[in-house]
């Protein structure tokens, strides 16, 4: 654990909304889930491509802070430390843009997968979260 992570995970209160999501969302089968629609090719030239799960909490980030652009979007996650622990970021990772979380629900909506990832994240919730 390096002192970024320490000071990330010092400021932020254990309470707070996305980090009781964090706790109360099994990710794994999610995860698989993305994996279907979206594997980045490991032969491919560049950066390496973001994990699916990183963009899709990215997104679901966005959701429930009010719909934001994917803008605003990397805006808040390269700036708020609540979003970036949800995230799993550290101070020095670098924050997907906005075009790379566009190109991402993009291939998620064409491939019908979207929609049935949201139902999912709703239906662990209300499962497991007391009302």
């Amino acid at each position: 654990m390096n002192f970024s992570e320490l000071d990330v995970i010092r400021r932020t209160r254990k309470g707070n909304f996305l980090n009781q999501i964090d706790q109360l969302i099994d990710w794994a089968p999610i995860e698989k889930a993305i994996a279907r629609h979206y594997a980045p090719a490991s032969d491919a030239v560049g950066r390496p491509a973001y994990p699916g799960l990183l963009l899709f909490k990215m997104l679901l980030a966005g959701i429930w802070h009010g719909g934001l652009s994917d803008e605003a979007l990397e805006d808040m996650a390269n700036s708020n430390l609540h979003v970036m622990r949800f995230l799993g970021l550290y101070l020095e990772d670098d924050v997907p843009d906005h075009s790379v979380l566009s190109r991402f629900r993009t291939r998620l909506t064409a491939a019908g997968a979207w929609d049935g990832l949201l139902a999912i994240i709703i239906s662990r919730y209300k499962r497991t979260a007391s009302w």
